[in-house]
């Protein structure tokens, strides 16, 4: 039998990790070297490693724990439903009280034209759902033709094979034949990357980004165009920011050539932009939004897709039976924990916490930060954030890609005692919506300490030359 979690050191922990667990995006020969970080607890917006150390979690775990963590509302749903029901499926003519209340309130806080859900587990899910739906949709109306779904490179949608094709990313790519056929991608709408240089506003490089989709669906023919999607700030690809200009032309564009839009709001809904949803944030009326992460704040796993009335109409009454699902659609402890969640969401009013306090409040620090000699862009959305990293203020310059300056200010952050994410040179967080001033006071100061690290240390070994 395994050793009683209380009695087992760091070091025994880290041992059996290595020798048994296989960590998702990992080179585990490097991990196995290193040995993991053990978290043994957490309350509020910090965790506990086992070694006592306190770490502000600037990051809501994999940005999933808005309510914070430690809420009896959520750990009470589960241990009630886990007593009642633990579980049973959605197939066979079969439904959950917890699976009904959850799709009845989901219907009330999305946008106006979603009335149903389709659950599964995660994202990935999710969005492996909205390829098969999209498609089926097409199909059911006679153009069965339309199967291209366009995406944007350095989006991330997922890591199943439907999921990581959406995605685009290459090292994804470049491992386990993605993307599969039928799935194409346009330039991401990255100011800094394709619009400074070439003079432009970011208004002027919104409608611009926006114009790459409008040429690919030209390229590849408006009839055999399913889909368009994209998350309304790129999360994982480094909290790319769009233009203003950006989401209101796309919108144009498939509502010119009848392309469906899809919202990825894994990330960005239940309140992290400071809307319920990210297409609120930036005024598009997607068709299908996919959501996973803050429907339980990540303390279970659950996610589905929500399905605007255009496409449930013709599944409904021309489809037939879907032919898709998964076993723990509609998980009864899962939405129970759902449930609890978009409760507290309201009734802590977080949402207009984030779009009236805390939201500003970060960009008002994060604006600060700006002037620091490392920082060449700094951008909030929400409870979202982004620092550039960069060589020379003045022009811009990167720093040369094998230094790696990214991590280097990641291994400070950790060692600092605050969570921060390395995308390339793009240092991003994504707190839990209940964090106070107070603390974003604390979490940009750790945040400056570790800048001012990260610029001795370049300056120590040359690449500032």
């Amino acid at each position: 039998m395994p050793t009683s979690h209380s009695s087992r050191t760091t070091a025994e922990w880290q041992a059996a990790d290595a020798a048994h667990f296989l960590h998702p995006f990992t080179d585990f020969q490097g991990l196995a070297r290193k040995g993991s970080r053990i978290i043994a607890r957490a309350d509020n917006i910090y965790l506990w490693d086992t070694e006592g150390h306190q770490i502000l979690d600037a990051m809501s775990g994999l940005w999933c724990v808005n309510v914070g963590y430690g809420q009896t509302a959520l750990i009470d749903a589960a241990t009630s439903q886990l007593e009642a029901l633990p579980f049973y499926n959605a197939f066979f003519q079969t439904a959950t009280q917890p699976a009904i209340a959850l799709a009845e309130l989901l219907a009330q806080v999305t946008p106006p034209q979603f009335r149903h859900v389709f659950f599964g587990s995660s994202g990935s899910e999710g969005n492996d759902t909205v390829v098969r739906m999209v498609r089926r949709y097409w199909e059911v109306l006679g153009q069965p033709q339309r199967q291209i779904i366009i995406s944007r490179r350095n989006a991330y949608h997922g890591s199943t094979v439907a999921g990581s094709s959406l995605g685009g990313m290459e090292g994804m790519h470049a491992q386990g034949g993605a993307p599969v056929p039928g799935i194409v991608h346009i330039q991401q709408p990255y100011w800094w990357e394709h619009g400074r240089a070439a003079g432009l506003s970011r208004d002027e490089f919104g409608r611009v980004a926006a114009g790459w989709l409008e040429a690919e669906i030209l390229a590849r023919g408006p009839e055999n165009v399913a889909a368009f999607i994209g998350e309304p700030v790129q999360g994982a690809g480094g909290v790319i920011i769009p233009p203003a200009t950006y989401w209101p032309e796309i919108q144009r564009i498939c509502d010119r050539y009848g392309v469906l839009v899809v919202s990825d709001e894994v990330i960005c809904g239940f309140g992290r932009t400071g809307s319920w949803f990210g297409c609120q944030t930036f005024g598009f009326k997607p068709d299908l939004m996919t959501f996973a992460k803050g429907v339980t704040s990540g303390y279970i796993p659950l996610g589905g897709v929500m399905v605007g009335e255009r496409i449930a109409r013709v599944l409904i009454e021309q489809g037939g039976e879907f032919n898709h699902g998964y076993t723990y659609s509609g998980h009864p402890v899962a939405c129970a924990v759902g449930l609890a969640n978009v409760n507290l969401l309201r009734k802590l009013d977080l949402v207009r916490h984030v779009h009236d306090d805390v939201g500003p409040y970060l960009a008002q620090v994060f604006a600060e930060l700006a002037g620091h000699p490392l920082v060449g862009d700094a951008e909030t959305c929400g409870l979202m954030g982004a620092l550039l990293l960069v060589k020379d203020k003045a022009r811009g310059t990167p720093f040369a890609p094998e230094v790696e300056i990214g991590m280097v200010c990641r291994g400070h952050c950790f060692a600092q005692g605050v969570i921060m994410r390395a995308v390339g040179d793009r240092m991003i967080i994504a707190p839990p919506l209940v964090i106070t001033r107070t603390q974003i006071d604390e979490m940009v100061a750790l945040i400056r300490r570790c800048l001012d690290l990260t610029l001795a240390d370049a300056q120590a070994r040359g690449w500032l030359d």
